[in-house]
């Protein structure tokens, strides 16, 4: 039984992983874990009994190299990210791969794979403790595996109203809200459509400098951001343009983000 522990602030991306992850055939996840804080925790009390790591890179509270520099890993990490931006300082943290959201299971599965190859040749040596060693990975492998390319992000989104289809550039947009199962965006004049998209697809689709996912219901452009109220237990209450029907609220955790987003 292989045990692995999901680093993943997202619930619907660490749902989403944990159910590619049991594919894999004889997998136990031991646990999936939200923030630096509660990680440096987890791993300061059982970080010998982990076979295999699934790292997000940024998280509510802050980086996850930051968990790193506290505890030593004492398992090989596959780092799960939306930005190839910290590729040399994932490679450096004993990482066996990187995946770019969103994950494919092909990619999975050669990440993985990459993995069990790892702790064969290790335990051919009479150990069955990969992390035993001291492995040396090749740079060149890792950045051939990611593209080159930078994103393309989406430029506009077609909706359909009454009996037309109708192109929406992105910069016409305030925000998107999730309600009732159901997607709507919000136009900067006030006009709302359904869109047959989730918000965690549209995360992947949009530009990260101009949107920003608030909360589980609200993504919404710096724009559309028009007043910033403290809140109690550190949280943040934020008044979008146009206005909203219900209460928009940032979390403590992603407090520090948030405002390192709006800075940018």
């Amino acid at each position: 039984m292989i045990k692995i522990v999901l680093i993943e602030d997202e619930y619907p991306a660490a749902e989403r992983l944990a159910k590619m992850v049991r594919e894999l055939g004889n997998i136990e996840i031991v646990a999936i874990l939200e923030s630096v804080e509660l990680s440096v925790k987890f791993f300061r009390e059982d970080n010998n009994h982990i076979d295999l790591i699934f790292s997000d890179i940024q998280l509510s509270d802050g980086l996850s190299f930051e968990i790193f520099e506290q505890i030593t890993p004492k398992s090989p990490i596959i780092f799960t990210t939306s930005y190839d931006e910290y590729v040399m300082k994932a490679f450096k943290v004993k990482s066996i791969d990187y995946l770019l959201k969103p994950i494919k299971m092909q990619d999975l599965t050669q990440a993985y794979n990459k993995f069990l190859e790892m702790k064969k040749s290790f335990s051919s040596e009479n150990t069955n403790n990969i992390t035993d060693f001291q492995v040396e990975y090749q740079l060149e492998a890792l950045l051939t595996h990611l593209n080159p390319k930078p994103k393309n992000y989406k430029q506009r989104f077609l909706v359909k109203h009454n009996e037309q289809i109708i192109p929406i550039a992105c910069d016409e947009i305030a925000y998107f809200y999730a309600t009732n199962k159901m997607v709507c965006v919000v136009l900067k004049e006030g006009k709302q459509f359904l869109l047959d998209y989730t918000l965690e697809e549209l995360e992947d689709l949009l530009n990260p400098a101009i949107f920003f996912r608030l909360n589980r219901q609200f993504i919404a452009c710096v724009a559309a951001i028009n007043k910033i109220h403290t809140y109690f237990n550190g949280k943040l209450k934020i008044e979008l343009s146009p206005q909203t029907t219900e209460e928009v609220l940032v979390s403590r955790e992603k407090n520090v983000l948030f405002q390192n987003w709006l800075e940018k």
